[in-house]
């Protein structure tokens, strides 16, 4: 079983009408997580013994395409929301880009005066794009999820993994490639990324 770290209780008060106050103690952060546990293919039981998989998609560069290639994504696209009958969240992970070992990079290029000039007129725009928040690197995730209806483990499994192989054959139509994350760290890694970095995991 995993075990998140941050012991220290926290303590929420909630004041409504006159002096009434209202105190809650959490123990962990682990309380108020829907998580129950991480299983070693990669999916993860939830409090309320759901299970959720989650996959990894690897996007195209559709502005790129041709106005051809651009209607048969559209059309691949269509036919995959047609043909995925069951439910799905699509998770977009929006960071933004650490560009200080790329401007580092091009400052020890600066060869001649005409490149030194034009490098920082680059170094700028670069920065303009920093600032205005248009380097940001995105990740895309989607999660199934089978309730548990007194089924066993496997078949749920199974299942699941059924949705994924449909999911992957749909998307690679549209150019997309997709990634089960089948291992415990995998999931954990994906899970954290979104919450606190100072969260860590502690296994007992």
């Amino acid at each position: 079983m995993t075990k998140y770290g941050n012991e220290s209780k926290i303590e929420l008060t909630a004041k409504k009408k006159g002096d009434f106050v209202i105190k809650k103690q959490i123990e962990s952060v682990q309380e108020w997580l829907p998580y129950e546990y991480f299983l070693e293919n990669g999916m993860i039981q939830l409090k309320n013994k759901a299970y959720i998989k989650i996959l990894q998609v690897s996007p195209i560069n559709f502005n790129l395409k041709s106005e051809l290639e651009k209607e048969a994504v559209l059309n691949s696209y269509k036919l995959f929301l047609k043909t995925c009958n069951f439910n799905f969240q699509i998770i977009i992970q929006s960071s933004k880009e650490d560009l200080k070992t790329h401007m580092q990079y091009i400052e020890k290029r600066n060869d001649s005066q005409k490149i030194k000039k034009i490098a920082q007129n680059y170094m700028q725009y670069i920065k303009n794009l920093n600032q205005n928040k248009k380097s940001s690197s995105k990740k895309f995730y989607i999660i199934l999820k089978k309730s548990n209806e007194n089924q066993i483990e496997k078949i749920i499994e199974e299942e699941l993994n059924e949705q994924y192989f449909k999911i992957k054959e749909c998307l690679a139509r549209c150019g997309n490639i997709v990634k089960d994350i089948s291992t415990k760290q995998e999931a954990k890694e994906i899970i954290f990324s979104f919450l606190n970095k100072r969260i860590y995991l502690e296994k007992i």
